[in-house]
């Protein structure tokens, strides 16, 4: 019998044989195994991040499901810049555990948002994806055709893929104050204009965030009692906050919310699985080395050893095809041209 519990731990469990003497590119055992083999349907869908392991999954042979393949003839350019082959569906940036949920309830007939559309220009956009048609349509009633078929093609890939891997991004959101619909994007800027008795600021906190979480998990498993989830944080930083606190302490909130929420739901539910793609990137003894000059966007040296990690977690794929590697689009982004000097 062992002295004391610490006796008989493993290497990785203290800070000194697993960090401190170790460079940091030979760091062992940051994952336990991962539920996601070859022959699994699996789809994405989060924040910006989450591109790069669709990408990532797709080139090691993976079955990754693409639900709304862009139109015959287009190039991939073009294919993405109206929101094809982003995600497994059309859906755009989710970035918070509120949109997730909403989607899937709009997809399955439990809610239908009040505000779907938004005007600009003359031009008319789906409020909750309005990056993905940069032009926008000439009518209402074109954008709302579209989005039935998008939910039509949500509802079918919940109903069939196996795993999903979701990368939670954001607590903050904008919401209509009528019926709480949560935006990808506050209004007035992608599209829209924006009106303080319509919409308001939301920070989600971990109760919220939990319940949404748990609520999809729900219904996901309502019509595909089979389905399984990877949970991940994005390390990419807010470029902006509307809490009105610095940016640096709301990333850090932010950040840590949505870490501590993954983890319990992980710990409670055998279906669901967390990989530390934040901790790998974002953590002190990396020294910030993969981080671009902005100190938010991630290099690619970062995303090839988080997938480095993420394939030794998952067992059975073959090594990534030769890509060359989108830039991921990301809608938060944007908002960088309000930023002062």
């Amino acid at each position: 019998m062992a002295e004391h519990p610490y006796a008989a731990l493993p290497p990785k469990a203290f800070w000194k044989t697993a960090v401190a003497t170790r460079h940091y590119a030979d760091l062992e055992d940051l994952s336990g195994p991962v539920r996601l083999a070859p022959s699994d349907r699996v789809a994405t869908a989060g924040s910006c991040f989450a591109q790069h392991i669709g990408n990532n999954l797709a080139a090691r042979g993976a079955r990754y499901m693409d639900a709304e393949p862009a139109p015959e003839g287009w190039s991939h350019e073009e294919a993405r810049r109206h929101g094809f082959g982003i995600f497994s569906a059309r859906y755009g940036n989710i970035y918070t555990s509120r949109q997730l949920l909403q989607l899937a309830e709009e997809a399955l007939g439990r809610r239908v948002p009040a505000i779907r559309v938004w005007e600009k220009g003359g031009r008319f956009f789906d409020a909750l994806r309005p990056s993905v048609d940069p032009a926008g349509h000439a009518s209402e009633a074109a954008v709302l055709r579209l989005r039935a078929r998008h939910l039509a093609a949500v509802r079918r890939l919940l109903a069939e893929l196996d795993v999903l891997v979701f990368t939670l991004g954001l607590t903050e959101t904008w919401e209509a104050s009528g019926d709480g619909t949560a935006y990808p994007v506050a209004p007035g800027t992608l599209a829209g204009t924006f009106d303080p008795a319509r919409y308001r600021f939301r920070n989600l906190r971990y109760p919220e965030i939990h319940a949404d979480m748990t609520a999809f998990r729900a219904l996901l498993r309502e019509i595909n009692p089979a389905a399984r989830m990877i949970l991940t944080v994005s390390p990419v930083p807010l470029t902006a906050t509307a809490s009105g606190g610095h940016v640096l302490v709301a990333s850090s909130y932010s950040k840590s919310t949505l870490r501590a929420v993954a983890g319990d739901l992980a710990e409670d539910h055998e279906d669901v699985a967390y990989f530390p793609s934040y901790e790998i990137i974002a953590s002190h003894p990396g020294r910030a080395m993969f981080f671009n000059p902005d100190l938010r966007s991630v290099n690619l040296a970062g995303v090839d050893y988080v997938m480095r990690h993420f394939f030794r977690a998952a067992a059975g794929f073959g090594p990534a095809a030769e890509t060359e590697a989108d830039e991921p689009i990301c809608d938060e982004e944007k908002l960088e041209r309000y930023a002062a000097g």
